[in-house]
């Protein structure tokens, strides 16, 4: 009769469901500065939102159609995005998109404050350097939260 390796069978299991996350190519130098500057302009084009509802919508659309091709680039570099929501990341992947989302209505209000005190010009500035230093340190809490998984996971 031939034995099963369950203890090896549940760690190839957990190896291929944590692969999704654990498993990329390295993200671009200049992804963050790029995020920060698409965040900038989507705060930007806010100037124009009484003045012009030309300018303010194409600019918007315009932003938004730099964001679908991005996301497909990034799909086809990646071939699947791992999101919150689809499948059970590792819990140490999980504990990184927590404190990520946490942040993001920190960084909105802090934004929203600026804008409120300063103006949209600053707002703007302010969502630039928010965005390009938060996401790159969200870069590496990621990079090292999936390389112990990996560890984890040998």
């Amino acid at each position: 009769m031939e034995s099963i390796d369950l203890e090896g069978a549940l760690r190839t299991a957990e190896r291929s469901a944590a692969a999704p996350y654990t498993t990329y190519p390295p993200t671009p130098w200049w992804y963050a500065p790029a995020v920060g500057a698409w965040s900038a302009a989507m705060v930007g084009t806010f100037i124009w939102w009484r003045e012009s509802a030309g300018l303010f919508l194409g600019s918007l659309a315009a932003l938004l159609a730099v964001e679908i091709v991005f996301v497909v680039w990034m799909r086809r570099r990646h071939g699947a995005l791992p999101m919150p929501g689809t499948g059970t990341p590792p819990t140490e992947i999980a504990q990184v998109w927590r404190e990520f989302l946490a942040a993001l209505p920190v960084l909105a209000l802090l934004v929203g404050l600026v804008w409120w005190l300063i103006g949209v010009p600053a707002a703007a500035g302010t969502a630039f350097v928010l965005v390009t230093i938060g996401l790159s340190a969200y870069e590496r809490r990621y990079a090292r939260a999936a390389a112990r998984t990996r560890a984890r996971l040998r």
